[in-house]
C-alpha cells in the first residue's frame, strides 16, 4: 500500500496526478488529502439495490457506484456518491479516469445513502447538497436508512427544491427516471 506524504496540492490537476498512484478513496480538502473511511453494509446494501434497478432503467455503463468521483466547488474538492447516473456521453469521457470535472457535463442523479451521525448527516443533508447544486446536478436523492426514507430534489432555476419524501409504498417520483417504479420500502427491504 502507497504511504500517503503529507503535502499541500496547489491545483486539482495535481491531485488528479499524484491520486492515480493511491489505493482507496481520498477527498482533496484545503490542498491535502483525507482518506475516506469505508461505508456501512447497510449504505453498500441500498445502492447496490438501486444500482440493479437503475440499470435495468438506463443500461449498466450509465449507472456507477461509490468509485465514481464528482469534482465539486468548495471544500473538498471531491465527492464520490453513493450511486451516480451518468449522461451518455460521460461513458467515453470517463474510460480512462472515473472522474466527472466540472469542464463537463454534470450527472443526471446523484444518490447519497446518509450514514449515522449527526456530522455525516449535516455533511449529506447540507454541504452536499450545496455542491451538487452548484454543479447543476438536475437531481439529488438522499436516502435516510434511519427514517427509511428517500427525499428526492430537483435542480429548478440553480436551486434544489423537494420534489418529495417518499416512505412506505408510496412511489419515488424521478424527473431524471420517467420508467421508475420503484417504492421506499423496495430500496429498503429489497
Amino acid at each position: 500500500m502507497v504511504q500517503v506524504q503529507p503535502r499541500l496540492f496547489e491545483s486539482f490537476e495535481d491531485y488528479l496526478v499524484y491520486s492515480e498512484s493511491l489505493e482507496g478513496f481520498y477527498e482533496l480538502y484545503n490542498g491535502q488529502l483525507v482518506k475516506m473511511p469505508p461505508e456501512s453494509g447497510v449504505n453498500v446494501q441500498i445502492a447496490n439495490r438501486l444500482l440493479l434497478h437503475f440499470a435495468g432503467l438506463v443500461g449498466i455503463d450509465r449507472v456507477r457506484g461509490q468509485g465514481l468521483e464528482i469534482e465539486v466547488q468548495g471544500e473538498p474538492r471531491n465527492r464520490y456518491p453513493d450511486l451516480t447516473i451518468l449522461r451518455e456521453d460521460h461513458i467515453e469521457q470517463l474510460a480512462r479516469r472515473n472522474t466527472v470535472r466540472l469542464s463537463m457535463n454534470p450527472p443526471l442523479l446523484v444518490v447519497e445513502v446518509v450514514s449515522p451521525g449527526e456530522v455525516q448527516r449535516q455533511r449529506d443533508y447540507v454541504a452536499k447538497r450545496f455542491q451538487y447544486q452548484s454543479c447543476g446536478i438536475p437531481e439529488y436523492w438522499l436516502i435516510d436508512p434511519d427514517a427509511e426514507t428517500v427525499l428526492v430534489l430537483v435542480l429548478r432555476e440553480g436551486t434544489y427544491e423537494e420534489m418529495g419524501t417518499f416512505s412506505g409504498d408510496t412511489p419515488i417520483e424521478s424527473l431524471s427516471l420517467s420508467d421508475l417504479d420503484l417504492t421506499a420500502t423496495q430500496v429498503f427491504l429489497g
